[in-house]
């Protein structure tokens, strides 16, 4: 970081703030709503499911909410020091993914919301395979930063932000493999959630990191 901050470098942590706030209001809304909705069962089904029926737009805005505030967030870190596109471009990337998967609905299956047929969709609409492909992206472009910043902190001399980074890539890439392999299954949905969990607090720990740090 240079010694004199320029204009972009002082707007940074205002805006780095924000990006940390995505993952609690995601985490904290979600399980929320995994414990009041009638019918849904954290084991069986995926969070992305909490967008239907009643009170589904709470779901979906949180998701379009939480994603854009990510992206405010990836564009604060380049100013803060992060010059690693493949870094802030992979967390913009995450960030775009969630809202633009919160803009496309997954389909109803397996019992939820109350009345739905058990198991699998006879058929899948358009917006349900536009969530998945967004929601796949993004979580790549995650993983991607998780990796890269894994080796930058090390450069740094940075051990346990490097070991973080690292183990959160790696949580989030076998639970993106477990949910596409053998999505439906309690232990495959359950290992999904904890490397939800996983990424959006090393997300948010990490911006309010690098609001007082910086990288160099």
């Amino acid at each position: 970081m240079p010694t004199t901050a320029t204009q972009s470098e002082k707007s940074a942590p205002p805006r780095l703030l924000a990006g940390a706030l995505a993952g609690p209001l995601y985490v904290g809304i979600g399980t929320v709503e995994a414990i009041v909705r009638d019918g849904y069962d954290i084991r069986r089904h995926s969070l992305s499911l909490l967008a239907n029926g009643a009170g589904g737009w709470i779901h979906s805005t949180m998701m379009v909410v939480t994603g854009l505030l990510t992206v405010v967030g990836a564009l604060a870190l380049r100013r803060a020091g992060v010059r690693s596109r493949w870094a802030w471009g992979g967390i913009l990337v995450y960030g775009a993914g969630v809202a633009a998967a919160g803009l496309m609905r997954a389909d109803p299956m397996d019992g939820f919301p109350i009345g739905t047929p058990p198991g699998l969709p006879e058929t899948t609409s358009w917006h349900s395979l536009g969530h998945m492909l967004s929601g796949f992206i993004g979580f790549v472009g995650l993983i991607v930063a998780c990796f890269v910043l894994a080796r930058a902190f090390r450069r740094e001399g940075d051990g346990r932000w490097s070991a973080f980074s690292l183990v959160t890539g790696i949580v989030y890439l076998l639970g993106l493999i477990g949910i596409a392999t053998g999505g439906g299954t309690k232990v495959f949905n359950l290992g999904f959630t904890v490397a939800v969990i996983v990424g959006w607090a090393w997300l948010t720990l990490l911006m309010i990191h690098l609001r007082t740090e910086g990288l160099r």
